[in-house]
């Protein structure tokens, strides 16, 4: 993107960097799921999720320094020179170091191997499997809960875009030069960091992630009534609201580590993050199109939509987890069919290990088939989480 001198070019560039970081969210989140039980979960996201946060504190405070820099070069160029590097010089390090499952581990010994897949066992979704199975994959795009999860994941990110609409009108309107502007997102994303560890440890300890989802979008609502009905004079509230609308950012990991812990069968899960990552890319999109210049300086008509959009998502939230208990219960009138218990007790979500077949006296009969990569659907054994 330095190299760029139009439209066209940066265009073309920036479509290409969005194919290839298109991959990353499902891919980290398939490797969390193969490397932790469900518990576990949420608190893993958060910490490479959070790093979102972390990188808008770094570029704020790095764009600032690279605009006091006067040579022929400009600044906007040295920015993604430095970016581009960073990224080159520390692909070999997560290749050689960041092994793809356990099994690989080359940092374990092969009874910490076995251990560490044991771990697993209580999860039922798989240990991961090199064959894509198509009928997993129609599974995936046709289930309920998938549309329900798709749903959330393009409301969030509609929402989202109120901050990139607002933060620039907020930031004007303190007089600051360009530079020391810049210098505002850094508490964007401090924001971002202390919403997203606190709501993901409090989704472990509670066990409850559909909670701390819903709870994490009323600043956001609040955020954006604020900015509906404030005058855009008033810039310290301004910058509250704006800062207040950093607390969607604790969504996505959530949304993440509840996909990925009702989810089994492992191209069932990489379909569903795949369309995961195509709901977040729709509301990217759709996101800044509420907003027209016509509208400036309030921008009524887009917040009103953002506003009825976050009151759905909390909607679809609490659909969905109707809709899990339903699969519960279908699971448990499947286990009695079947000679079962009908109520098991799910060792995955407990703070610390227990082993497999410890929730039940009729041990031959459960556990025996949670690496066969059933899906969650077809594993009656399966306990859907909220």
């Amino acid at each position: 993107m330095a190299a760029c001198n139009g439209f066209t070019g940066l265009l073309i560039t920036r479509f290409l960097l969005g194919v290839f970081e298109a991959g990353c969210l499902p891919l980290f989140s398939i490797i969390t799921s193969q490397w932790y039980r469900r518990a576990e979960q949420p608190i893993r996201v958060a910490a490479w999720y959070g790093t979102n946060g972390l990188s808008t504190m770094l570029a704020a405070a790095v764009s600032n320094a690279f605009g006091h820099i006067h040579s022929g070069v400009a600044s906007w160029r040295i920015l993604f020179l430095f970016v581009g590097l960073m990224t080159v010089l520390s692909s070999p390090v997560v290749y050689y170091i960041m092994d793809s499952d356990i099994s690989t581990a080359w940092f374990l010994t092969k009874r910490e191997r076995l251990q560490a897949l044991e771990r697993l066992r209580t999860n039922k979704t798989g240990m991961g499997s090199h064959e894509f199975k198509w009928n997993q994959a129609f599974e995936g795009i046709c289930e309920i809960k998938s549309l329900l999860f798709v749903g959330m994941a393009v409301c969030i990110n509609v929402t989202a875009a109120v901050a990139n609409t607002f933060g620039p009108i907020v930031v004007e309107g303190f007089g600051f030069s360009p530079e020391k502007a810049s210098l505002l997102n850094i508490p964007f994303g401090a924001v971002q960091l202390l919403v997203i560890f606190p709501a993901s440890y409090l989704a472990h300890r509670f066990r409850i992630k559909s909670l701390f989802l819903s709870l994490v979008l009323l600043p956001v609502l609040g955020g954006s009534i604020m900015l509906h009905v404030l005058d855009r004079d008033r810039t310290i509230l301004l910058l509250a609201a704006y800062y207040a609308l950093a607390f969607v950012f604790g969504a996505n990991p959530l949304l993440v580590s509840w996909i990925i812990s009702n989810v089994g069968g492992t191209t069932k899960k990489s379909v569903l993050l795949a369309l995961y990552n195509f709901g977040t890319s729709a509301g990217n999109i759709t996101g800044p199109l509420l907003f027209h210049s016509e509208d400036a300086p309030y921008y009524r008509p887009g917040l009103q939509v953002t506003m009825a959009i976050t009151c759905i998502l909390i909607a679809i939230i609490a659909l969905q987890v109707v809709h899990l208990f339903y699969l519960n219960k279908m699971h448990q009138r499947s286990r009695v069919a079947h000679g079962k218990p009908a109520i098991l007790h799910d060792t995955s979500m407990e703070h610390e290990y227990v082993g497999a077949n410890q929730n039940s006296s009729n041990d031959q009969q459960l556990g025996t088939d949670p690496f066969d990569d059933l899906t969650d659907s077809k594993n009656d054994e399966f306990v859907y989480v909220y």
